[in-house]
């Protein structure tokens, strides 16, 4: 009986290993695929414009002109601005949930951060469209308030919830240990919140900085709406500006030939960008579990 119930048992566990390594097989498989399809259907255009034209090109004219730059100008700039707010906003917003909040109000506060993490991204266009644009046209009596600077306020405000939770993570993480090592020093709680437990908490609350940027530059719909959309390297933030996302919705529903092959190499574009994002996570990770 005895052994009965162990091989049932091992039966089960090799179940659930075969299982486990079929998901992962599909995963990997899935991933691969995508990318494999994007590459297929986008070499047309590739090897029409040739990869630095289409890369360095500021021309966005199909079927005539296909360069991209203006789109990954209007992304990296969005996104670096949303990061330069959103980061120190979502960090000192953790450490007061964290380390200074009584529980009661940081409950309330929490709750509120994660209902605005499951708000959809259209509603978030839509007050965009609807707040932040015409107080921007009237903050800076610009003709027309869909700029760049409206794209990052939007954003700003996406990316926070992501900052927020995984910083506050990071930081509950730490040992408190060393808050008690460096308050009985004599240390100040501030002194010991910013020069001890943030240094601690430093690689979750960049994990969080890079799964903040990958929201950012993933957005679509509210950007959509806000920023104006013009295919063109905006000089100020005060201009219109058009994502790389936003490039691929405004488009693919008409695009056909040369143009359609045009945007899934703007989804080659794309996809690099994530990956490089993922991979930095990865490595910081394993920097942290290196130590």
């Amino acid at each position: 009986m005895y052994m009965t119930a162990n091989s049932r048992q091992a039966r089960m566990d090799k179940a659930f290993h075969s299982l486990f390594f079929l998901c992962a097989i599909v995963s990997t498989v899935s991933i691969g695929a995508i990318g494999a399809f994007i590459v297929a259907e986008g070499m047309p255009a590739l090897v029409d414009t040739g990869v630095f034209s289409f890369v360095t090109g500021t021309q966005w004219s199909p079927p005539v002109y296909f360069g991209i730059l203006p789109m990954i100008s209007g992304s990296v700039i969005s996104t670096i601005g949303a990061l330069v707010i959103g980061v120190p906003m979502g960090v000192l917003t953790a450490i007061f949930l964290a380390e200074i909040a009584p529980e009661r109000y940081a409950t309330v506060l929490r709750t509120a951060i994660e209902l605005l993490a499951g708000i959809p991204s259209v509603i978030y266009g839509f007050f965009g469209l609807v707040v932040i644009v015409p107080l921007i046209e009237q903050a800076f009596s610009v003709p027309a308030g869909n700029t760049m600077l409206a794209g990052i306020v939007v954003l700003t405000m996406m990316i926070l919830p992501t900052v927020i939770t995984l910083s506050e993570t990071a930081i509950r993480a730490v040992p408190q240990t060393y808050r008690e090592g460096s308050l009985a020093l004599g240390a100040s709680k501030m002194f010991t919140i910013f020069n001890v437990v943030l240094p601690a908490a430093r690689s979750g609350i960049m994990t969080a900085s890079i799964l903040g940027i990958a929201r950012a530059i993933g957005e679509t719909m509210a950007i959509i709406m806000v920023m104006g959309n013009a295919p063109i390297i905006a000089s100020s933030l005060l201009e219109p500006a058009r994502t790389l996302t936003a490039n691929i919705a405004l488009e693919m529903a008409y695009a056909s030939g040369l143009h359609s092959s045009a945007l899934y190499v703007t989804g080659i574009v794309l996809f690099i960008f994530i990956m490089l994002l993922n991979a930095t996570m990865l490595y910081l990770n394993r920097q942290k579990a290196g130590r």
